[in-house]
């Protein structure tokens, strides 16, 4: 959903419409910082303007299990005006910030581009590899 949402908010015509968006809950956070708890893409994008994710070394971290927040955080800078709502993210939220900074991360390193058609082998091509491995029809 985070995807949707930012993508959907990157207007051309609009240019500011996704920064004031992110404002606006960044602002919501800031207020309260326990507004976005189970809601964690609504959470990525609220600290999306706050943190700065050092996504090259953040790559090399083993994602085959789920990392605890202590892996993660060293990757991860905050603007000071948001220090104070990201220590209470991590009092209460631990896990959620941990997931939102990933979610992040992901969409930063996310590549768009199209994988290739696979080309369809025809009948034919699957008789031949049966002929080259000395099958009997």
């Amino acid at each position: 959903m985070y995807l949707e949402n930012m993508e959907s908010l990157s207007d051309p015509e609009n240019p500011d419409l996704l920064r004031n968006y992110l404002k606006v809950l960044q602002t919501q956070l800031a207020s309260d910082s326990a507004v976005f708890s189970g809601l964690v893409d609504q959470l990525a994008m609220a600290i999306t303007l706050s943190v700065r994710i050092d996504s090259e070394k953040l790559a090399k971290l083993d994602l085959s299990q789920q990392p605890l927040w202590s892996d993660v955080k060293p990757f991860v800078g905050v603007h000071a005006n948001a220090r104070e709502t990201i220590t209470q993210l991590m009092n209460h939220s631990e896990d959620d910030l941990k997931t939102a900074i990933l979610l992040i991360h992901l969409y930063n390193t996310y590549d768009s581009t199209p994988l290739p058609e696979e080309v369809e082998a025809d009948e034919s091509d699957i008789n031949d590899t049966y002929e080259t491995y000395g099958y009997d029809e």
